[in-house]
């Protein structure tokens, strides 16, 4: 992929209201300094995992990248990768989870949420934990003239 190209376009139907099943995912993990849940220091910290990710030949299927806001003032960032990385943080994320792709501006986040969370209620889901997918930088947001966020929720069958 050329530098005009960082981000692979997002195709939305293979997100949206789906879920999926992961059993012992692998995802690298780093974290983000934030300032009232705004990235401070985001595409520093992805091109330092990507570097990585290119020096030990290993590759992120889909560049699926969650986001976990722990505070106000950090959020956990977990890279999928298709191996494990000697000496690197790593996560495994296990269990059923549900998608929705959202599009718009982040100030958008919390209505989202509300509509993700109305949606996962009416199919009898209970959210256990949330986490964003920024689909694309925002240079590829512009090129691409979608900027698509997917929310990852992990789910329990409600009763």
């Amino acid at each position: 992929m050329d530098n005009k190209e960082c981000c692979p376009r997002l195709i939305p139907e293979d997100w949206e209201n789906r879920t999926f099943e992961w059993e012992d995912k692998i995802f690298l993990k780093a974290k983000v300094l934030t300032f009232m849940y705004i990235p401070l220091n985001f595409g520093h910290v992805m091109t330092k995992l990507m570097r990585k990710l290119e020096k030990e030949n290993v590759s992120s299927p889909d560049n699926l990248c969650l986001s976990e806001h722990t505070s106000k003032w950090n959020m956990n960032l977990y890279l999928a990768i298709d191996k494990e990385m000697a000496g690197e943080k790593i996560a495994k994320l296990n269990g059923k989870f549900l998608s929705k792709v959202y599009e718009g501006q982040f100030q958008e986040t919390q209505k989202w949420f509300d509509d993700f969370n109305t949606y996962a209620k009416d199919n009898s889901y209970d959210i256990q934990k949330t986490y964003m997918w920024y689909t694309t930088c925002p240079k590829c947001a512009k090129k691409y003239g979608k900027n698509y966020t997917v929310i990852f929720g992990k789910i329990e069958q409600g009763i």
